[in-house]
């Protein structure tokens, strides 16, 4: 702690107390479930993919239980509301639409929020189809429709042993966001900069040794230092 001798006064300091608590709560972590009912002559949608299966899940929407539980996991973790917030199931436009397009709205909503995905975790709990041997599938998938890598998303599946849940699919999802820093960009720029004077070096190199010129320096494009 910096001693109040040398200037510093409380409010200072307990406005870089407070500063510090927000830096510690750049990660952020959201929620979400869903469950829908099986129901004869709907295709079955999990994930993004299209199951080979005789029944599929009842919804306004595709019925994508899984990809409804990730939507209102990151809403979630940003605060944003949740899925019916944006997409109220009475309204006609979403009828029988791709969750692909509520997906889309979320992680629109966590870019604006200043966010990034870390990971998503996921856990189907459901007695039919068996979810491991597409398991794999479904990550892929997932992770292409959420622009992240397969090891960011996790995907397991469990059954409803004894709970009389054989009818319905239910899904929850945890989702971790982190907050896209600015210096990112600013180390970026200083990178390119450093890239810069080291040409320069090699350059005020050859010609003193070759041509017997001294050495100069040419001022940066851009000066770190004034970057604000």
């Amino acid at each position: 702690m910096i001693p109040l001798e040398q200037g510093i006064s409380r409010a200072s300091l307990e406005q870089a107390r407070r500063l510090g608590y927000r830096r510690s709560m750049d990660t952020r972590i959201g929620f979400g479930y869903d469950s829908h009912a099986f129901k004869p002559g709907v295709p079955l949608r999990i994930g993004g993919l299209s199951l080979d299966h005789p029944e599929g899940l009842a919804g306004h929407s595709d019925g994508d239980v899984l990809l409804h539980a990730v939507t209102d996991a990151l809403l979630g973790a940003v605060a944003a509301g949740d899925i019916g917030t944006f997409f109220p199931p009475g309204d006609a436009r979403w009828k029988n639409a791709d969750s692909a397009v509520f997906l889309d709205t979320a992680l629109e909503e966590i870019r604006n929020a200043g966010y990034r995905i870390a990971n998503i975790d996921v856990t189907l709990i459901l007695d039919r189809p068996k979810i491991s041997p597409i398991a794999g599938e479904m990550r892929a998938r997932v992770a292409d429709l959420l622009k992240v890598g397969i090891d960011q998303v996790s995907i397991k599946a469990k059954t409803p042993e004894g709970l009389n849940l054989d009818h319905v699919a239910q899904c929850h999802a945890v989702a971790l966001v982190t907050r896209i820093r600015e210096e990112d960009g600013l180390k970026s720029m200083e990178a390119v900069i450093a890239n810069q004077r080291q040409l320069e070096d090699v350059v005020d190199d050859l010609l003193a040794s070759v041509h017997g010129v001294p050495k100069r320096r040419i001022n940066p494009v851009y000066d770190t230092e004034d970057i604000t």
